[in-house]
């Protein structure tokens, strides 16, 4: 890099393909066209993501090191072995902001401990966008990453969130593993009251994006296939 100080650089990706230029400001890209070594949780995705938005790019001098969840918290520190040697680094999630909901905070806390500089890049975080749309309160919200997959647990949970939710009148985020959307959608509508509100934000960035904030009492007249789109859920009571 052209700086005096090496940094860790959060470099956004994409939510879905042929957005790059819907998502992804130029300056990212400036840096992107700079940066040799990055930490990211797939190689493969990754090395797509960087020929989409900058073709011209070598793949064969990219060096690159995997941070995923199977890291173990030992062997982070290691990977600020560029830094130390003068190089900045870019980390790259699987979709959206690094680390949010993304082993990259392992490697951005292991970089404020050993004093280095931590630049995030604008470009969409599907968790915040789907916050931001859902009309639910952006003041006081938590995100749960996943709910349990058994249904009697499960639905307990859905119980728990939406107590959380009215005793805070926070809104309660969460998601699933897509092709589990549409079961989650149903135990949503059978489990919470009536006038609870509940918003599903899906494809979010892409052409067929769809985003619904409803009671639940109305939710049972919305008819959207989930199946195998990513997708936010976002409840308020």
């Amino acid at each position: 890099m052209k700086e005096n100080k090496p940094k860790v650089y959060l470099i956004p990706t994409l939510l879905g393909e042929n957005t790059k230029d819907r998502v992804i400001p130029p300056y990212n890209l400036m840096i992107l066209e700079e940066l040799e070594y990055f930490c990211v949780e797939n190689e493969k995705s990754a090395r797509r993501f960087i020929k989409a938005i900058s073709p011209q790019k070598k793949q064969s001098e990219l060096k690159i090191e995997i941070l995923d969840k199977r890291t173990p918290p030992e062997e982070v520190a290691k990977l600020l072995k560029p830094l130390k040697q003068g190089h900045s680094i870019g980390i790259l999630s699987e979709a959206g902001m690094p680390g949010i909901a993304d082993p990259g905070a392992l490697l951005v806390k292991s970089a404020h401990q050993n004093g280095f500089e931590v630049v995030p890049l604008v470009g969409p975080s599907s968790i915040f966008l789907a916050l931001a749309s859902s009309g639910f309160n952006g003041q006081s919200f938590t995100f749960h990453g996943y709910l349990p997959i058994d249904k009697r647990e499960r639905k307990n949970a859905i119980k728990n969130l939406e107590n959380d939710s009215l005793k805070k009148g926070s809104a309660e985020i969460f998601i699933e593993t897509p092709y589990r959307n549409n079961k989650l959608l149903a135990d949503l509508i059978t489990t919470l009251s009536p006038n609870t509100s509940l918003c599903v934000a899906c494809d979010i960035t892409l052409p067929t994006e769809f985003i619904k904030s409803d009671i639940i009492k109305n939710w049972k007249n919305i008819k959207e296939d989930l199946h195998k789109r990513p997708a936010i859920f976002i409840i308020q009571a």
